[in-house]
């Protein structure tokens, strides 16, 4: 991730190898977590869910490692897509499919916002949703900006995140299960939010490994 003062990191195998096992070991090794917020406000299944999904990604990882970014990026959208089910499928391949669409293999700095800029839109379109519904764009939206404003990214970027999740505590959901709540839905981290945090947090601390 070249550009705006950050450290310039090839995506390579080896490299592509530990962003993608980092993200997948996060998820998994945090599945009890998203599973206990999803009970509160949803089908209880987010983490069970996710974990499937990441466990094939981990599975199909010597074949989608090998691939240049762009194709490997769709590779693990598709397994998501196929595998996480639910509503967190369709959103989480979406997210992935459309960065490894807009992305070069060697990304800059300036192209990973863009197409972080474009999957947030792709997201809000696949979910028929937007910005403070109480979802994962409620983390996407902010680590956005973020992008677009630089800076030390790697480091800042996570805890971005982490205060962009724990900002859904307050809202009223208004889509997916969470919003037949009501006001009920007040008082809980979505978890939606929360593993998208968990996901920029682990591509930014595998880069600061690499870097």
């Amino acid at each position: 991730m070249g550009g705006g003062g950050e450290a310039s990191v090839q995506i390579d195998e080896p490299v592509l190898r530990k962003l993608i096992r980092a993200v997948a070991d996060t998820v998994i090794a945090h599945a009890d977590e998203l599973t206990t917020l999803d009970q509160a406000i949803g089908d209880g299944d987010h983490g069970i869910n996710m974990k499937r999904g990441f466990e094939a990604v981990l599975a199909d990882l010597d074949k989608i490692a090998v691939q240049p970014l762009p194709k490997a990026l769709h590779a693990l959208g598709m397994t998501l897509v196929m595998k996480v089910g639910g509503a967190s499928g369709p959103l989480y391949g979406t997210l992935f499919m459309q960065l490894g669409k807009s992305l070069p293999e060697q990304p800059t700095l300036a192209d990973l916002t863009a197409a972080v800029a474009a999957a947030v839109e792709a997201v809000k379109a696949r979910g028929k949703s937007d910005v403070g519904s109480k979802t994962l764009l409620d983390v996407l939206a902010p680590v956005l900006a973020a992008l677009r404003e630089g800076g030390d990214l790697l480091h800042r970027l996570p805890e971005v995140a982490d205060a962009a999740a724990d900002a859904t505590i307050p809202m009223r959901a208004v889509r997916g299960r969470a919003s037949f709540l009501g006001d009920r839905s007040i008082g809980h981290i979505d978890p939606g939010a929360r593993s998208s945090a968990l996901l920029v947090r682990a591509v930014c601390e595998a880069l600061r490994a690499v870097a």
